[in-house]
């Protein structure tokens, strides 16, 4: 079957980039990050984005994280792989070696550094999307300064490139715009909410195709995604309660979720250290106390014998 037809659904974490104590990539805790998403029932991951501290790796380093996801993922869960670059020409190498090195979705954040108009972007966007035709391609955009790319802006993406599959937005008060991208585009272009999954409950039942969280609240999350798909609502606001807050608190600042993400990992035996690149967040006491009171809930919710019914 070709690239192009894959398809993804559900949940689609984030994996963290974990380092060792001299901040070198940390390649055996890695892969135990892939194997902790398979166990948990998850079917893509994504790496390096946002959250895996991409703005903090080389492009060696980004290309090496890809290539160990999927050489340890062995096809058993999908590797989205992120290739962000401001500069065109680099996003592109980037998203060829990715497809070389394996992964089965490309990805691309829209670049923000600096405010361009769409027409900028379109070039930017649709020179990327002609340099990997026979992958699927998702594409982000988190613009803290203003209004992500408009829906016309997707249809004309959708119709002059085939592999623009999927579309991941991260913007409060989306609902409006998630329903009319949907409807333009015919849901030819998988819709998936980004932030933590923090608007997931609200956005599921428009027809989405998926949330992108961080790993160590994933499991958890893809039940709430299921049941809500399945119209069990009551259960899923029950599930979704829970792991809020701990979602919620981390999302403060980019920094701040690098820490509590690692630290929550660590809690469920994954990684050995909550290690970011500096420059870091450095919590204060109480929010390390409370970051470790939420993961304790966190841990009390999947060791409760009814969270896998």
């Amino acid at each position: 079957m070709d690239k192009i037809e894959n398809e993804l659904f559900g949940v689609v974490p984030i994996v963290p980039t974990p380092f060792t104590e001299d901040e070198e990539i940390d390649e055996d805790a890695l892969r135990r990050l892939i194997e902790f998403a398979i166990e948990g029932g998850i079917k893509a991951v994504c790496l390096p984005a946002y959250a895996s501290e991409f703005y903090k790796l080389s492009d060696e380093e980004k290309l090496k994280v890809v290539r160990i996801a999927v050489e340890q993922s062995a096809g058993r869960v999908k590797i989205v792989a992120q290739s962000n670059h401001a500069s065109l020409k680099h996003a592109i190498r980037l998203a060829q070696a990715n497809e070389e090195a394996g992964a089965d979705v490309i990805s691309l954040a829209v670049p923000r550094i600096f405010g361009l108009p769409e027409s900028s972007l379109k070039e930017y966007l649709s020179g990327f999307l002609r340099s990997v035709p026979k992958t699927p391609v998702l594409i982000q955009d988190f613009n803290p300064g203003g209004a992500s790319i408009s829906v016309s802006f997707i249809k004309q993406l959708m119709d002059e490139h085939p592999n623009f599959k999927y579309l991941k937005l991260e913007e409060p008060l989306c609902a409006p715009k998630f329903e009319d991208i949907i409807r333009t585009t015919g849901g030819k272009v998988g819709l998936f909410e980004g932030w933590g999954g923090l608007y997931m409950l609200e956005l599921v039942p428009l027809g989405i195709a998926g949330v992108m969280p961080g790993l160590a609240v994933a499991d958890i999350l893809q039940k709430v995604f299921v049941l809500r798909k399945e119209g069990r609502h009551d259960k899923a606001f029950d599930l979704f309660e829970k792991v809020m807050p701990q979602i919620f608190f981390s999302l403060q600042n980019m920094e701040l979720f690098h820490y509590a993400e690692k630290e929550l990992l660590i809690a469920r035996g994954v990684l050995k250290n909550s290690v970011a690149r500096k420059a870091a967040y450095i919590p204060d006491p109480s929010s390390v106390s409370y970051i470790k009171e939420l993961n304790r809930r966190v841990l009390e919710l999947v060791k409760d014998k009814h969270f896998s019914k």
